[in-house]
């Protein structure tokens, strides 16, 4: 029998809940709230949300969205700077390869004193540029 009875009256509550409520002020200025209007007062109804009102959409660029779309910037920021130093890299490398393949007589600067590259440190060189090359340019 409890539980039948407590059955009808959770079943019934939200019907309770929905019920009009009035508001007033006594003669010592304490409110009431109450489901009926008082007799010879003045009262108002309260009004009570059906529903939670909707959350507000959040602005762009706020929250972790704002701040996964700054972080996305800075790496393709980061990106775009390592590719634009690879390029130059890669040009100056392919540079070197042909200045050593098409000049025997090349020199270099060793200590302040300037040398002649004999053919088997030329060819060393046009080695290693073209190993480099190929590992890092496309």
């Amino acid at each position: 029998m409890r539980t039948l009875l407590l059955t009808l009256l959770i079943g019934l509550s939200p019907w309770c809940m929905a019920a009009q409520i009035y508001t007033w002020v006594d003669a010592q200025g304490v409110t009431h709230f109450d489901a009926q209007p008082p007799q010879g007062q003045p009262s108002s109804t309260v009004q009570t949300p059906s529903s939670p009102p909707p959350k507000a959409a959040p602005m762009p660029g706020s929250g972790a969205l704002g701040d996964q779309k700054v972080i996305d910037a800075k790496v393709k920021k980061q990106v775009a700077d390592q590719q634009a130093q690879l390029k130059q890299f890669c040009e100056q490398a392919r540079t070197n390869l042909a200045q050593l393949q098409n000049n025997p007589r090349l020199r270099e600067e060793v200590e302040g004193e300037s040398r002649r590259l004999d053919d088997a440190q030329r060819q060393e060189r046009i080695i290693e540029a073209q190993k480099q090359i190929t590992q890092n340019c496309e």
